[in-house]
């Protein structure tokens, strides 16, 4: 049974749960719903989830053990010829494709499930055979591999159908035990919330060990880096040279300036424009004009990162060019190409308005109404009042949004790939091209890249060292924005 049809059928065993349970409660209180300990639907509710949990959990661990077993034993398979000619993993991928196509051709009619089990590359054209069915394969199957392709779709076969009779056995002990525990007296909210409640802390931990593990990943990887490399260079050196052949110098001093830079323009460009509309659309607009104002601003929260990259590649860097390169408008020639750090930092702080703007709004707005009526009741204007009461109040909320706007700001990519450049320099022309960390992340794990190598895994340490930046923003901005709330509430 394929997967998709056997989740069809563990709801269905669910839905039937949610009957019976509610059912065999009704009928152990002689139809008198009053008699029963808890709400009928709650007895549903717990027959759902004892005929859903148990059965989802096999199946959930029944996946991954079904495909590292049969990897493992089809891998054996392969001799130590083909693994050296090319790599296992890339002979166990055309495996499963042939394996793949085999599965194919039976479904559309082209072979039977015993031509496809004893099919022989001497005496036919497997590739041909299973491009009739839509599986290309860019070179010719091998003796090896169709055998090994054969004992993967036979295993394959088997293991679905173990795992169909595992997950629907376990479905029906749900069941079983749902009609023989259910009755009246029974306390099935108890139950049912019991089991809500370790739901959410399961996903409460799922969120908190992908953290770990990211930040375990990160540590493991960055340790090894600095074996083989030293920390000192890594961390003081001006220059940023990698060679897969050899002699790199791999320096963050120039990805760090460059990053740092780029994110002081975005946010001399996001911080007024935002901030200025935050107080326009708390202080001054109508509710007619909010409604339909801040939507519209806060649409550039929702545009693609990559939109904005291609954004600054054929428009904003063309502009600059016009303006600041050789002939241009001013005639200066200060930038020779559309690629600079200015094209970024114009770009990116577009990027972050909607989200300074939308902070601050939040922000301005809880200021209590009492401040703003004491102020005008003193004979304030309204734009003393902004001025001198509730931007003062707001204020270390706004340094929050600010520090968060600078923490997504540096950890931007696809802006800074496509519009800052590839060159990793020291300088304070924000019109040369320049590179940031996280571009060099990007382009340090593109490719055949040897991850033994430590022009490979300077990628780790570049992303440890990001991460502790924008934690370390983060956490100032969340201590300074707790503390206006408490200040407040």
């Amino acid at each position: 049974m394929s997967l998709p049809i056997l989740v069809f059928v563990l709801l269905a065993l669910s839905v039937a749960g949610y009957v019976l349970g509610r059912g065999k409660a009704i009928a152990s209180a002689g139809g008198d719903a009053r008699k029963l300990h808890s709400l009928p639907n709650y007895y549903g509710w717990f027959g759902f989830l004892v005929a859903l949990l148990p059965a989802a959990l096999v199946l959930l661990l029944w996946l991954p053990a079904q495909s590292v077993v049969i990897d493992n034993q089809v891998s054996a398979m392969i001799s130590d010829r083909a693994a050296a000619e090319s790599s296992l993993g890339l002979v166990m991928s055309d495996v499963e494709r042939v394996a793949e196509g085999l599965n194919l051709a039976v479904g559309a009619g082209v072979m039977s499930d015993e031509q496809a089990a004893s099919i022989r590359t001497e005496f036919t054209d497997v590739r041909e055979r299973l491009g009739e069915v839509g599986v290309a394969l860019g070179s010719d199957v091998t003796s090896e591999t169709l055998q090994a392709a054969q004992r993967y779709r036979s295993m394959a076969s088997t293991g679905d159908l173990l795992r169909t009779l595992a997950v629907v056995a376990a479905a029906l002990a749900g069941l079983t035990f749902v009609y023989k525990r259910t009755d009246s007296a029974f306390r099935a909210r108890n139950a049912v919330e019991a089991v809500v409640r370790w739901i959410l802390i399961l996903a409460a931990s799922i969120a908190i060990l992908t953290t770990v593990g990211i930040i375990l990943s990160l540590i493991f990887n960055t340790v090894e880096f600095f074996s083989l490399y030293p920390a000192w260079d890594f961390f003081f050196g001006l220059t940023w040279s990698p060679s897969f052949g050899g002699g790199s110098e791999l320096g963050i001093l120039p990805l760090l300036w460059a990053t740092l830079y780029i994110s002081f323009i975005a946010l001399a460009v996001s911080v007024p424009i935002g901030l200025f509309a935050a107080i326009y659309l708390s202080e001054y607009a109508g509710p007619a004009v909010r409604a339909v104002a801040k939507p519209l601003l806060e649409v550039l929260a929702g545009i693609p990162t990559i939109v904005y990259g291609l954004f600054a590649l054929l428009t904003v860097g063309p502009l600059l060019v016009d303006i600041f390169g050789d002939g241009g408008l001013l005639g200066v020639g200060w930038m020779g190409g559309g690629t600079a750090v200015m094209t970024a930092g114009l770009v990116m702080g577009i990027m972050l308005i909607p989200f300074v703007s939308s902070l601050s709004d939040d922000i301005i707005n809880a200021v209590p109404q009492s401040m703003r009526d004491g102020s005008l009741g003193l004979g304030a204007t309204h734009s003393e009042t902004v001025k001198q009461v509730i931007l003062p109040a707001a204020l270390p909320g706004i340094v929050g949004a600010i520090l968060l706007a600078g923490s997504r700001a540096i950890g931007e990519t696809m802006i800074v790939v496509l519009g800052a450049g590839a060159a990793a320099r020291l300088s304070l022309n924000p019109f040369e091209a320049m590179t940031t960390v996280t571009a060099k992340i990007v382009s340090q794990l593109t490719g055949d890249a040897d991850f033994a190598s430590p022009e490979a895994l300077v990628a780790f340490a570049l992303g440890m060292t990001l991460f502790v930046i924008t934690l370390g923003l983060n956490v100032i901005a969340l201590y300074i924005v707790r503390k206006y709330r408490e200040q407040y509430e």
